[in-house]
């Protein structure tokens, strides 16, 4: 794997946490996250969102649900945490100062 696409995905991990922050009850399925991530530049598919909402949840940033084809995304605290920059978890690009 290319930095590049090593940065791209880290992006996109935090771009997903910072989705979520702004979700009522910090929650959201793939389908809308996959939306969503399109209107901040990541064009990804179905599967790899939910690939990436998969090593998050490994990660404890979010925990996830099976509701038919979608994954309903849910922030933990930690997830929290890491969107706002006090925690730090690598493959997660730290948000900006």
């Amino acid at each position: 794997m290319t930095q590049y696409s090593d940065f791209l995905r880290q992006d996109m991990r935090l771009v997903i946490l910072r989705l979520l922050v702004e979700m009522p009850g910090y929650r959201a399925n793939s389908s809308v996250l996959n939306t969503a991530l399109d209107n901040y530049g990541h064009t990804a598919s179905r599967d790899q969102v939910k690939t990436e909402l998969q090593w998050l949840a490994e990660q404890g940033a979010l925990s996830i649900s099976h509701v038919g084809p979608v994954l309903v995304a849910t922030l933990t605290e930690r997830g929290q945490d890491i969107a706002a920059g006090r925690a730090r978890v690598p493959g997660i690009k730290r948000p900006g100062a």
